[in-house]
């Protein structure tokens, strides 16, 4: 197996972002975790991915300080994974991802999941970047600045 490459000293911080969960195993529990799985079997049963793989993803999550993870609330033995502040910062990347998807990755009509908003019932708009003075911001308005 080929060794995969780190990017832990790289200047640039969608790099370091790979670093941490760069791998579609970990976007996806991420997106569990949001949706609000909790213990390993919920994870395994709605990836349906290896358990040695979904143990190495859970664990190297943790690692990276986006899941913690905690005694269960019932006392038992077992333990549940949370997201952490640092998790919970991925949301609107997360979202960004389905809404990308949602646009670019199904034809017109086809089903597909839709995350709503818990108080209206309603999808969300559409993510927007936008510069301090509230303008949005196309990729040909910005310029990355190497150090």
């Amino acid at each position: 197996m080929v060794a995969r490459t780190r990017f832990d000293a790289d200047p640039c911080p969608v790099a370091r972002s790979v670093n941490a969960i760069g791998d579609w195993w970990s976007l996806l529990i991420v997106r569990d975790a949001f949706d609000g799985s909790r213990r390993f079997g919920e994870f395994h049963r709605s990836l349906g991915i290896a358990k040695n793989i979904l143990v190495t993803r859970l664990r190297s999550l943790e690692d990276a300080g986006v899941l913690q993870s905690v005694p269960a609330p019932d006392g038992g033995s077992h333990r549940e994974y949370r997201l952490t502040d640092k998790g919970r910062a991925l949301f609107p990347v997360i979202v960004a991802l389905r809404q990308w998807g949602e646009a670019e990755c199904f034809t017109p009509g086809e089903e597909h999941s839709r995350l709503l908003d818990r108080r209206t019932g309603r999808p969300l708009d559409r993510l927007e970047i936008r510069a301090a003075d509230g303008r949005p911001v196309e990729p040909e308005d910005t310029v990355v600045e190497k150090v």
